[in-house]
């Protein structure tokens, strides 16, 4: 990319910004089938920062591996600037995967992530980057997060990491995004943090972008939301549903926790869902066993377990019964 195509002409808004010295540098290295979304919505802010300033603020670069062209989730074809390269002392590396992380990121690829955070450089995760980042084994106790969607088959693979429902974190050196507009959310408070919260409204403003307050916003809309209620012992006996998926509770032992009798929940259920209790918990599984089957390698029996079902036979029915294939006959298409 040329050092000259950096800066952009012609923004409506302006704004000075103090800046002496070289640009930041930002290093995007998309692993096979990344999503296209998120990595414009990371790139886009750092060119408007420069446009709106009329300053090199920052450059951008594409990476992949060996430096060839890569498709991307979506079929489209990106040519990159370079193949993997050495960071500059002060850039930030992002690791950009999509569907399939767990499949995505070669060892060369993790050998670079471990140099390069050896050398002490700023590494992130967008969208399902944290794979390739827990796979390289950056990822220790600092929160991070990845797409809600890839959230469970990432626990399953690593037990001891617990991803955050957030939007995106900071956390030192690491730097993770859920994907989407989450990695605009990102770059924003990047931006604000080296050059100041008004080029970051402007930015946002620019980007048509209603920030969120913070990274600790979610990533997923609330129950409430969902169901357009704020019936507080539904939301409670569905958040309870959700944290007790490998282990689920029994109607009574919810009913215990809320509270409540039998025919309440069930009228509470039947009012607002529309379906029964056991229904709505049942088909909660089996989006978490279809998460799974996308995600890990695990066998439909460990799938059945790890979603609560006793039964490898019950299971493979219920999930046909909700998505219209047996859980074999998915594994074989996407094969």
């Amino acid at each position: 990319m040329s050092d000259d195509s950096f800066v952009q002409k012609g923004a409506a808004a302006t704004l000075s910004v103090p800046h002496i010295g070289e640009p930041q540098d930002f290093y995007f290295l998309l692993l096979p089938k990344a999503t296209m979304l998120p990595v414009a919505a990371a790139i886009e802010p750092l060119r408007i920062a420069n446009q709106v300033t009329n300053t090199k603020l920052y450059r951008w670069y594409i990476m992949t591996e060996d430096g060839a062209p890569l498709r991307c989730s979506n079929g489209m074809v990106v040519t990159p600037d370079m193949p993997l390269a050495a960071l500059p002392s002060d850039a930030m590396g992002f690791v950009c995967a999509g569907v399939e992380p767990q499949e995505t990121a070669s060892d060369t690829t993790l050998n670079w992530l471990r140099r390069e955070h050896r050398f002490g450089r700023k590494l992130g995760g967008i969208c399902t980057g944290a794979f390739a980042l827990a796979q390289a084994g950056l990822i220790k106790d600092q929160p991070f997060t990845l797409h809600w969607e890839n959230q469970p088959g990432f626990v399953e693979r690593f037990e001891h990491l617990k991803p955050s429902p957030n939007i995106y974190e900071i956390a030192g050196n690491l730097m993770t995004c859920g994907g989407g507009s989450a990695a605009t959310d990102m770059m924003l408070t990047l931006i604000e943090q080296r050059h100041g919260k008004q080029l970051a409204i402007i930015v946002a403003d620019m980007c048509l972008h209603v920030r969120s307050t913070s990274g600790a916003a979610p990533q997923k809309s609330n129950y409430a939301v969902a169901i357009g209620s704020r019936n507080q012992r539904l939301l409670s006996a569905l958040q309870l549903m959700q944290e007790s998926i490998e282990e689920p509770l029994s109607i009574g032992a919810l009913c215990t926790r809320l509270d409540i009798s039998r025919r309440q929940l069930e009228r509470l259920f039947s009012r607002y869902l529309d379906q029964s209790p056991m229904h709505v918990y049942a088909d909660m599984r089996l989006s978490h066993a279809f998460a799974l089957m996308n995600e890990t390698s695990m066998s439909v029996t460990q799938i059945a377990l790890a979603s609560g079902f006793n039964s490898a036979t019950h299971f493979s029915r219920q999930f046909k019964r909700k998505f219209g294939a047996s859980p074999h006959f998915f594994r074989k298409g996407w094969a």
